[in-house]
């Protein structure tokens, strides 16, 4: 909701305008003189401020300068009963948005006020959805024919006309933002702003600032107001990635908001409502987390409103020769090459890799070979020595010995340090998981993974 400070010290004006603003459907907030106002300023951010020039202990132009200098976003409406050319010249110099003599028209008024709100919502929205072409965030761009990608394909379209909250789980590289992109971009909220942030990505208190915005002195460096994402996603949508890695303190504060439907900014004291849509996105198990304690259960349960799970490249190996040629398509045009196609020793290495990384280690992957490329055709040659020198599922060669012998032990060796690390790869870097995976016990897998220093770090490449 649009915010508006009024400022004036005859209360019947001050009356008069906060009936006719919230009948257009702002909020409105009141100050009879430069302290309130002032105070109300420091300790708030509002899109817009409407000031009687003369007031008991200051006069508006002085408060249109410290407005400006501790947040600059305001725009500034001067009214004044008092006419002069040259006070109007220095208001607009100095930034205000308009100068309104009294007495004025009140439809005047309404329609400035109008061209404020709309000069900034048009602002914000430009500085988000400019950034991407509208045609390649459609729903149509996400591709998959397996079985498990149709299902995902008709839950999103029943739920994009919807405001409900959706957890979406993946592992890394599955594409979870661009089905929250899909979603948003098929909702009725696509014509307001899509943003997104990593909580896993930023300490606690800078998160709570880029969420919830802060006032001026709130910490140190806090020099300005500034809205914090909630109120730019104002009526469109929110995207809180890797959610899992948000602090216990960060959730409680997270559930608050949701729940109330109302931000409060670091250091304010003034709610402010919010209308946006969100969709958390994490690459573990939550229903895990909330039983180990590292997720609050009430959060959980508020933000899987509606979930939706997004399989592994690994699981929908029919999807990869549709994969392979969208990228190609892709990359060769981003890359400036005439690459056509793919040979067919190259698709078979693309199908019997697992893709540890999914969907985007995959475009990675087309990527690099298109770069190297001096053909129109992608070879083995040209991609990543662990796709194309991969053996066959289940055989290692071992019986094609060389006439001169082997180290055994050392290709035991070899072979045990190769598939612990393809293990870690395929479990995310967890150790248990891995060790599960191959048939050992976890204390074993530990002693090889320290022996052969496999970090999650190498399985995570």
């Amino acid at each position: 909701m649009t915010t508006v400070l009024v400022i004036d010290d005859e209360r019947s004006m001050r009356d008069f305008l906060a009936i006719m603003l919230k009948r257009e459907g702002y909020q409105v907030f009141l100050a009879e003189d430069g302290k309130t106002a002032i105070n109300s300023i420091n300790k708030n951010v509002f899109d817009v401020v409407i000031s009687d020039i003369r007031l008991p202990d200051t006069n508006g132009i002085e408060i249109l300068a410290h407005c400006k200098k501790v947040s600059p976003e305001t725009d500034f409406i001067l009214i004044t009963a008092y006419a002069s050319t040259e006070t109007a010249v220095e208001a607009v110099k100095m930034g205000a948005a308009n100068y309104i003599y009294k007495p004025f028209d009140i439809d005047e008024l309404r329609i400035v006020v109008q061209r404020c709100v709309t000069k900034k919502r048009l602002e914000r929205e430009n500085i988000y959805l400019k950034k991407s072409v509208e045609r390649q965030l459609q729903f149509s761009n996400i591709i998959g024919q397996h079985p498990k990608m149709q299902t995902i394909f008709e839950l999103v379209a029943k739920i994009s006309i919807t405001n409900s909250t959706i957890l979406i789980w993946g592992e890394s590289g599955t594409g979870k933002e661009l089905v929250s992109k899909a979603i948003h971009y098929n909702s009725l909220r696509k014509d307001h702003a899509f943003v997104s942030i990593n909580c896993g990505a930023m300490p606690e208190n800078l998160l709570e600032s880029e969420l919830f915005g802060h006032v001026k002195g709130a910490f140190t460096g806090a020099v300005h107001n500034k809205k914090g994402l909630f109120e730019v996603a104002d009526r469109g949508t929110l995207l809180l990635d890797e959610i899992g890695q948000m602090s216990h303190a960060m959730q409680v504060k997270l559930l608050r908001a949701l729940q109330e439907r109302s931000i409060r900014p670091v250091g304010g004291n003034e709610e402010i409502p919010i209308d946006v849509r969100v969709i958390a996105a994490t690459n573990q198990d939550l229903q895990k987390s909330v039983e180990q304690g590292s997720m609050r259960e009430d959060l959980f349960y508020r933000i899987n409103v509606i979930p939706i799970k997004i399989p592994p490249l690994r699981e929908r190996k029919e999807d990869i020769h549709l994969l392979v040629e969208h990228f190609l398509k892709k990359c060769s045009r981003d890359v400036g090459k005439a690459v056509t196609r793919v040979s067919a020793e190259a698709i078979r290495l693309f199908e019997n890799y697992d893709w540890p990384g999914n969907v985007r280690e995959l475009e990675n992957a087309i990527e690099r070979a298109i770069a190297l490329e001096t053909s129109d055709v992608i070879t083995p040659d040209s991609l990543p020595e662990k796709i194309s020198h991969l053996p066959p599922r289940g055989e290692y060669n071992l019986l094609e010995l060389p006439a001169n012998g082997i180290d055994l032990e050392g290709q035991i060796e070899r072979i045990r340090k190769d598939v612990l690390l393809e293990a870690l790869r395929r479990c995310n870097g967890v150790q248990k998981d891995a060790a599960n995976f191959v048939g050992m016990s976890f204390r074993s897998f530990r002693y090889y993974a320290k022996k052969y220093k496999l970090t999650k770090a190498m399985a995570l490449e």
